[in-house]
């Protein structure tokens, strides 16, 4: 959640166009989150999306990372470091920040800003309209964690358009093809039949009730069969005789 860009202090020895930058490993500037409330919320929603496309390779999702978009290809002008985005038609591989130069000018398909006391002037506002005017992101999203407000916008004809929220609160998103809702006090995803999307915790803690399931189902079969064998044992009738 880094403040607006501004320009890096240099040296008055060494001029802006002499500082060269390797290409390719610019490092993200982002400064710490502000809270663990934040930073799980951001992991969350990282961890959950990689799982549920973990066949596809042509996207890109990270969070709290700087995205350089300087039009002289500079890492000192104009960059911002978005909660959450999510970027399409891109090789997936580990990145040390975005850099819009060295990735095709491609900008993300889709941003999500987790709001703070601190941050949400900005997130409403001059954030907004770099991501509509500059980065022109489809889908934004912002979720307070705090009061739970949710709200998000498609970009129609380059101007960001209020998304209306469904009967059952969520918000769909057309970049990712999912809902997006609070569950649990949690940004979550939803599938089109609004299925909670689940976390890798969720499936192993699902396995683990439907294994014990199937153990207690098992057992009460055992116990019924060991009933009728004695109902029979006491009527004289073997199981030879069925």
């Amino acid at each position: 959640m880094s403040e607006p860009a501004t320009l890096e202090i240099i040296s008055d020895n060494i001029s802006e166009d002499e500082v060269i930058f390797p290409p390719g490993d610019i490092l993200s500037d982002e400064p710490p989150l502000e809270s663990d409330l934040h930073r799980e919320q951001i992991d969350l929603l990282i961890r959950i999306l990689k799982l549920w496309w973990r066949e596809r390779q042509d996207f890109y999702a990270s969070g709290n990372l700087t995205i350089y978009y300087s039009p002289n290809q500079k890492k000192s002008e104009y960059f911002r470091g978005p909660d959450f985005f999510v970027v399409l038609g891109t090789q997936k591989k580990d990145r040390k920040s975005w850099v819009v130069w060295q990735e095709d000018g491609k900008y993300p398909n889709l941003i999500v800003e987790i709001l703070s006391s601190s941050t949400t002037a900005v997130d409403k506002g001059l954030k907004k309209q770099v991501y509509q005017d500059t980065f022109r992101t489809p889908d934004y999203f912002w979720f307070d964690p705090v009061t739970m407000e949710l709200q998000g916008f498609h970009l129609v004809d380059g101007k960001y358009q209020e998304i209306q929220v469904t009967t059952d609160g969520r918000l769909w998103s057309q970049q990712l093809e999912l809902y997006l809702g609070v569950y649990e006090g949690k940004l979550r995803f939803f599938t089109t039949e609004n299925q909670l999307i689940l976390s890798s915790e969720e499936l192993a803690e699902q396995e683990r009730l439907r294994a014990e399931q199937a153990e207690e189902r098992a057992e009460r079969a055992e116990q019924e069969i060991a009933r009728l064998r004695e109902a029979l044992r006491i009527q004289g009738i073997g199981l030879e005789n069925i």
